[in-house]
């Protein structure tokens, strides 16, 4: 029994011996199959990516059965909107001979937010001729998306008043090459936000649908609410777009922006010769206006309002003030309860005014800044009369340029479209400007093209196809700094345009919020018409 057992054990070392020997004479090893992903290391989101993988036989043997699978990454729009994983197999793809090598292609769009890593994935399994073993190859590949060509952003006012309504605008525009379906823009509003309405109508009061959204296409969301909130509150909103896919919300940008909440009882302002911006000039005659109103919940009694004044710039012998009286020396004029009623007795929602007349000097030549200090109840305001600064707009569409190149009869021909550039500089000088935004309207024979230079600028570049409205969110322009953008258009002049210049652009208006001043400057620009008469 002893012997029995001594040879069975001796013939199984000498088979796994024999085995071993033969597994080290075979040439075959899983290596000699590579598998390579070919494709781009950064894309722009929904620009076609084409993934070609390559595989190659470096055995001498011949692998048979193969089955391929790739896997897109996730949230790809296949080119023909079959599913996320492929699979191509056995007796779909031929042997692999030694040396051959093959190639297979697979195109789709990747979806998501820039600065995401999409990773594609392949894997080929086999058979080496004369081995019942299956093998199995894998690779991958990751693409980043280096930018997302679509416009949105918050159009905000930076101070909001506590309990008041106010008004915001989303501005959404595609210049991507792919027309996008199933978009949805979700908003967060701060706490003690009130949704009034909006335009159009939004679901749930938090998200706006948009079934397509082609290239050179957009439009702007308006929503009315109002805040409560303490003196200095910072109120936060926050916005997403993003589009559908099978039932999962894929965010492509997400922006906030904050709003400082200001909460007065007494509402306090200025008028200078009947305007709230006047820009003063030696010899001028002032009529200052002080109007007061009540915007608490209580009336104010017996009150008492003092204006003072200061700068090189008065001639205070020319003073003359209605129910007040002027103080030589600190310069300030006092109202008080005894000749004013409304100071007397100041009801809910009601207002009140005080004025007075004072002259310039004629040889005032100095930069210096007029200043009216104004004391009421609890409020003090300081109104200064200063020089908004110069924020100007020029603009000019042109046939031939190096920026885009033009196309189409030149002069522009009825009844055939002629493509023009359209050049938007912005020069400011004096002050800094915030948020800065130019707005416009085309006529209905003109439309946007998507192309848009420099790069940089095509975020903030909007187009609302249905009020036919572009806005060139601009942002901040310091003291002495221009900026640019140039985009297309197209033009299909109508015959009653025969002989005349043809309006390229219209209602242009520049704004910004002038920060030295605190006014909003607005500025209206020249329609902008072809260079040449139509023929």
């Amino acid at each position: 029994m002893k012997k029995a057992v001594i040879v069975v054990i001796g013939l199984a070392v000498l088979v796994g011996a024999a085995g071993y020997w033969s597994w080290q004479k075979n040439p075959y090893s899983k290596e000699v199959l590579k598998l390579d992903i070919i494709g781009p290391e950064s894309v722009a989101m929904a620009e076609e990516v084409i993934y070609t993988v390559r595989y190659k036989n470096n055995g001498d043997i011949r692998l048979e059965n193969p089955r391929l699978i790739f896997e897109f990454p996730d949230n790809t729009l296949s080119a023909d909107g079959s599913a996320r994983r492929v699979e191509i197999g056995r007796g779909e793809l031929d042997d692999i001979y030694p040396g051959e090598e093959k190639t297979i292609q697979f195109k789709g769009r990747l979806i998501g937010k820039q600065g995401e890593i999409k990773t594609a994935r392949a894997e080929i399994s086999f058979q080496p001729r004369n081995l019942q073993a299956e093998y199995k190859s894998e690779s991958s590949l990751s693409t980043v998306i280096s930018s997302v060509p679509l416009t949105f952003d918050f159009d905000l006012s930076s101070r909001v008043e506590s309990g008041r309504s106010f008004e915001f605008s989303l501005n959404y525009f595609s210049s991507l090459a792919y027309p996008l379906t199933d978009l949805s823009i979700n908003i967060e509003y701060p706490d003690s936000f009130e949704f009034l309405s909006s335009s159009p109508n939004i679901l749930d009061k938090t998200q706006y649908n948009i079934s397509l959204l082609n290239r050179a296409e957009g439009g702007r969301l308006d929503i009315i609410g109002s805040l409560d909130g303490e003196l200095g509150d910072q109120k936060i909103f926050k916005a997403v777009i993003g589009v559908w896919q099978n039932d999962v919300f894929i965010p492509l940008k997400e922006i906030s922006k904050g709003a400082e909440i200001t909460k007065p009882q007494l509402s306090v302002f200025a008028q200078i010769n009947g305007q709230t911006g006047y820009v003063a000039s030696p010899g001028d005659l002032l009529h200052y206006e002080i109007f007061f109103r009540n915007i608490s919940e209580d009336p104010f009694t017996d009150l008492f309002l003092v204006s003072t004044l200061s700068g090189s710039g008065f001639d205070f012998d020319t003073m003359k003030v209605t129910n007040g009286d002027f103080t030589v020396g600190d310069n300030s004029v006092v109202w008080d309860w005894r000749k004013v009623p409304k100071l007397r007795f100041l009801p809910k929602g009601e207002e009140g005014k005080v004025e007075f007349w004072v002259e310039l000097k004629e040889d005032w030549t100095s930069n210096a800044v007029l200043t009216n200090s104004v004391l009421i109840s609890e409020i003090s305001e300081k109104f200064e009369t200063k020089v908004n600064s110069n924020l100007k707009l020029t603009g000019r569409a042109d046939y031939h340029d190096e920026v885009f190149g033009n196309s189409g009869p030149n002069p522009a021909e009825v009844g055939s479209e002629t493509t023009f550039t359209v050049t938007w500089q912005v020069d400011n000088s004096l002050n800094d400007i915030k948020n800065g935004r130019v707005r416009a309207s085309l006529p209905s024979n003109v439309r946007v093209l998507g192309k848009i230079f420099p790069e940089s600028q095509s975020s903030k570049f909007a187009y609302d196809s249905h009020s036919r409205e572009i806005v060139w969110l601009v942002g901040d322009v310091g003291r002495g700094e221009t900026k640019n953008i140039a985009f297309q258009v197209g033009l299909t002049p109508g015959s009653g345009q025969r002989g005349n210049l043809a309006p390229v652009v219209q209602n242009i208006t520049i704004s910004g919020e002038d920060q030295w001043t605190e006014q909003v400057i607005n500025r209206t620009h020249d329609t902008i018409t072809t260079p040449d008469p139509i023929r």
